[in-house]
């Protein structure tokens, strides 16, 4: 059995300290938010998957969602990251876990496993695919399948 929220539960609730500020996914009810779990700053892989949000940054702008990435490093690590890449995403520190543990993303190795989950207005949990082993990663294109796919807003 998967560990987790699945599409259709709701999304636990979490707040966390970001690149932006506070995050606190409750109080987005209305938006819809895009949580893009994912391994390590400065790595190769994500260091690819944000700088390829920031190389579309239009195409980002036009998802109509909020959309943070988060990880286990702490927040220096995040706004250094974000700094030396010039990113366009906010990064969030879950330095325990916490986070990743309500998701069913926590890895023993890895420290978070490469996940997108896609939360809707009411807060329920819309789309949810986690990488088996985390060399790829939801590119633009797939975040606006992705959206494209829910329901609309009731």
């Amino acid at each position: 059995m998967a560990k987790g929220p699945q599409v259709g539960e709701q999304a636990p609730d979490f707040e966390l300290q970001g690149t932006e500020g506070p995050f606190r996914l409750s109080e987005l009810h209305g938006r819809r938010v895009v949580l893009l779990f994912y391994p390590g700053d400065n790595t190769p892989v994500c260091t690819k998957q944000f700088c390829s949000y920031r190389d579309n940054s239009a195409a980002m702008s036009g998802l109509d969602a909020v959309v943070v990435g988060i990880s286990h490093q702490d927040l220096a690590s995040h706004e250094a990251f974000t700094t030396q890449y010039d990113l366009n995403v906010p990064l969030l520190a879950d330095t325990d876990k916490r986070v990743a543990k309500l998701y069913g993303v926590a890895a023993p190795v890895m420290g978070t496993r490469r996940a997108a989950f896609i939360v809707d207005e009411q807060g329920f949990v819309r789309y949810r695919h986690v990488h088996a082993l985390g060399v790829d990663y939801q590119d633009v294109d797939d975040l606006q399948k992705a959206l494209a796919a829910l329901p609309a807003p009731a």
